[in-house]
């Protein structure tokens, strides 16, 4: 009887050994050990981490870098403009470019009207 009491207790004990052993731990698929690829803020050229990167027209910036080219002034994914590249906030963008009524001669380049104009004249079509 104290060897069945015996054999008993022993078989509990050996099966926790055993599943413990056995057992293999298994990491989530996501988790690499590569280095992870270091993404650079578009204004300042720094490395851009998590916690303070923002994407706007698919550029990457720190928060604090996002700003204003005419003020400076911060801005947020709500309050801002673009127009060839460039970030503005929107009493500026509508300063500088809505009162004309195009957007290119605040930049210096050519006007669409004169590019559509060019094309109306081609000197390969004829008229009769």
């Amino acid at each position: 009887m104290f060897q069945a009491a015996g054999a008993a207790q022993a078989t509990p004990s050996h099966e926790a050994k055993g599943s413990g052993g056995s057992s293999t731990v298994q990491r989530s698929k996501s988790f690499s050990l590569r280095a992870q690829v270091k993404e650079t803020c578009t204004a300042c050229q720094k490395t851009v981490y998590p916690m303070e990167r923002l994407v706007a027209d698919k550029l990457i910036f720190h928060n604090s870098c996002f700003c204003c080219k005419h003020c400076h002034t911060k801005l947020s994914l709500g309050s801002y403009a673009a127009l060839h590249g460039e970030f503005y906030c929107k009493p500026h963008f509508q300063q500088l470019f809505k009162s004309k009524g195009n957007y290119d001669e605040g930049f210096g380049r050519k006007q669409h009207k004169e590019l559509w104009a060019h094309k109306e004249v081609d000197p390969g079509t004829k008229t009769a």
